[in-house]
């Protein structure tokens, strides 16, 4: 069993999101037995709160159910429990390896756009204080790059 971990700042928007698009691509691959997924914040600002309801109500328009709940990430922990953890942004990314303990923690760390097709965008941008439109290409860029993602696993 691979296990993924989907990190961005507040766990409220695009780590939730990457879970749920995620999820929904490892059932309709029949991958289940395979990969398993998670997410969490690099700060606790939301911690036990769900997802944040305009990520919520575009991700529902896509058939995306976010259901996961927010929660910090625990380097005592996400480190030893997940094969990969994937930062949203460079400064997640950034925050992850300074909480990383060792080499092993820090070769676990990818950047989200990695996984593209495309290289259209070089990071997950945040649509918190951003429009509409910005929720909608939160889930265009996660669906590239979970697919991307998807077909590396799978292939590993």
């Amino acid at each position: 069993m691979i296990k993924v971990l989907f990190v961005c700042l507040g766990n409220i928007c695009r780590s939730p999101s990457a879970e749920a698009v995620f999820n929904t691509l490892i059932e309709k691959n029949g991958l289940g037995s395979e990969l398993q997924c998670d997410s969490a914040g690099t700060a606790a600002y939301h911690a036990g709160e769900p997802a944040d309801y305009r990520m919520r109500l575009f991700a529902k328009k896509r058939g995306y159910q976010l259901t996961s709940i927010s929660r910090p990430f625990n380097p005592k922990v996400d480190f030893d429990s997940f094969d990969n953890i994937i930062g949203m942004d460079s400064q997640n990314v950034r925050d992850l390896k300074t909480m990383a303990r060792n080499k092993t923690d820090r070769k676990k760390i990818f950047l989200m756009t990695d996984f593209c097709f495309t290289d259209k965008y070089d990071s997950v941008p945040d649509p918190y204080y951003g429009s509409d439109a910005d929720f909608g290409l939160v889930l265009d860029i996660l669906e590239d790059a979970c697919a991307g993602l998807i077909r590396k696993l799978h292939q590993s």
